[in-house]
C-alpha cells in the first residue's frame, strides 16, 4: 500500500505543477484579453433568454439584458406557457425597457428539454433581421459592455460561434452555495485558447448564417441540453469555438444540499452523455487525486497510531491539495480583472475558490459514479431521461 501511495502521490504532484503552469498560463492570456478593445464589429443581434420559474434576482437579471452598450438588438424571452412564474417580471422589464423585448410563447416540450423547446420557438421568432443570435441565461448578470465584447470577435467569418462561462457567487451565505460555486470554477479555466472549447448556453454568440449552415436546429431536435448540442453541431461542421473570458457573466444564487446535488449530479449526467471521452477523463482524474488524498490520509493515521514515523506521509499528502489551492489563487487573480464590478465580493469570498479547491475532486467524483449509473436528471422541476444526445425522455413534469 506505501508504494502504491507513493506512486499515486508523486503523479498526483507532478499533475498538480503542471495544471498551476497551465493556470499561471490562463491567468496571464485572460489578463490580455481583459485589457484588449473589443473590436468594432456589431451585427444586429437576437438576443435570446428563455424562462422558466421564478428565481432569486430574475428582474436584475432580466433587466441587465435591456441596458448593453450595443446600438443594435432586440430580446427574446421564451417560456412554455402563459402561466409561467417569470411572465409577470418579464412583462414589467418589457415596459421598462428601451430596448424592444419580445416574449414568445413556446408550448410543452415534446421530447427535448424545456430550454430547448424555448430556444427553438426564438429563434423560429427572430429568424428574420437579425444577422447573430446570441444566447443567454436568465440567472446571469453581465455587465454593460458584456454583448459587444461577445459579439465582436464574430468579425472573423471563420469562427462558429465565441462563447464565455459563468461564475458563482453567493448570495445570502451558507456552505453548499460556496461548495456549489468552487466546484463551478474548475471550469473556467478548461476553456481557453485551443481547440477544445464547448458552448456554453449562458453566453454564446453565432452568427445566423453559421447557425443556419451547421443545423443547430436539428441538433437541438430530442436533445436535452442545448449547448453541447450545439457544440456538436460547430464541431462536425468543422467551425471553431473562440473562448472570451472578458465575459464571464457573474450568477447569483443560493442552495442546500439537495439543491448542490441536484446541480452537480445533472452537469456530469449531461457530460457523460454528450461528453463521454471528456466524462471519463475528469472522472480518472479526480478518482487519482482522491485515491492518493485517502489513501495518505489512512497510511498517516496508521502509523501515528503504531508509533512509525508518520510525518513525511502528512507533508506529501498535503502537497496535492496545497498545488490544488494555488490554482484557485491564480484563478481568483484573473477574476478579479475580469469582472472588476465584483471585486469586493470576490475578495470577500476569496476562500471559496482557494480554501475550498481541494476537496472539490471529491464531489466531482461522486457526481461521476452517479452519472456511471443512471442518466436521469432532475431540471427546473422536470425530470428527464437522457438516452442519447438526440434521444430525451420527459418522465414528469
Amino acid at each position: 500500500m506505501l508504494t502504491l501511495f507513493y506512486l499515486l502521490v508523486v503523479e498526483q504532484i507532478l499533475q498538480g505543477l503542471y495544471n498551476l503552469w497551465h493556470a499561471l498560463h490562463w491567468m496571464r492570456w485572460a489578463q490580455r484579453r481583459a485589457s484588449s478593445h473589443s473590436g468594432f464589429f456589431a451585427p444586429r443581434v437576437a438576443l435570446i433568454c428563455p424562462l422558466k420559474g421564478l428565481e432569486p434576482g430574475l428582474e436584475q437579471n432580466l433587466t441587465a439584458l435591456t441596458v448593453f452598450d450595443y446600438p443594435e438588438y432586440e430580446i427574446f424571452l421564451p417560456m412554455s406557457t402563459w402561466e409561467d412564474p417569470a411572465l409577470k417580471v418579464a412583462e414589467r422589464v418589457a415596459a421598462a425597457s428601451k430596448r424592444r423585448v419580445r416574449l414568445v410563447m413556446a408550448g410543452r416540450p415534446d421530447g427535448c428539454s424545456d430550454k430547448v423547446n424555448n430556444l427553438r420557438a426564438a429563434v423560429r421568432e427572430a429568424r428574420e433581421g437579425f444577422d447573430a443570435y446570441v444566447f443567454a441565461d436568465s440567472d446571469g448578470r453581465p455587465s454593460r459592455g458584456w454583448l459587444k465584447r461577445l459579439v465582436a470577435p464574430l468579425a472573423d467569418a471563420r469562427i462558429g460561434a465565441v462563447t464565455t462561462f459563468r461564475w458563482y457567487f453567493r448570495s445570502k451565505g451558507g456552505f453548499w452555495s460556496a461548495l456549489a460555486s468552487a466546484w463551478n470554477a474548475p471550469a473556467v479555466t478548461y476553456l481557453g485558447e485551443h481547440g477544445h472549447n464547448f458552448c456554453w448556453g449562458g453566453g454564446t454568440a453565432i452568427r445566423r448564417e453559421r447557425f443556419e449552415q451547421s443545423s443547430v436546429e436539428e441538433y437541438w431536435r430530442g436533445s436535452a441540453s442545448d449547448d453541447l448540442s450545439l457544440t456538436q453541431a460547430l464541431r462536425y461542421a468543422g467551425l471553431p469555438i473562440v473562448f472570451a473570458p472578458e465575459c464571464l457573466v457573474a450568477a447569483v444564487a443560493d442552495c442546500n444540499a439537495e439543491g448542490l446535488l441536484e446541480f452537480t449530479n445533472r452537469q456530469m449526467t449531461i457530460l457523460r452523455v454528450y461528453e463521454p471521452k471528456l466524462w471519463m477523463r475528469m472522472a480518472f482524474s479526480h478518482l487519482l487525486y482522491c485515491g492518493a488524498v485517502a489513501l495518505g490520509l489512512a497510511l498517516f493515521a496508521a502509523n501515528l497510531v503504531s508509533g512509525a514515523p508518520a510525518i513525511h506521509l502528512l507533508l506529501l499528502v498535503l502537497a496535492p491539495p496545497v498545488l490544488s489551492m494555488g490554482r484557485g489563487v491564480l484563478r481568483l487573480t484573473a477574476l478579479i480583472e475580469l469582472l472588476p464590478e465584483w471585486r469586493s465580493k470576490l475578495l470577500a469570498d476569496s476562500w471559496i475558490w482557494t480554501l475550498l479547491a481541494p476537496i472539490v475532486p471529491f464531489l466531482a467524483l461522486w457526481n461521476s459514479a452517479v452519472a456511471l449509473f443512471t442518466r436521469r436528471i432532475r431540471w427546473r422541476g422536470i425530470r428527464y431521461l437522457l438516452l442519447a444526445p438526440g434521444q430525451t425522455r420527459i418522465l414528469s413534469r
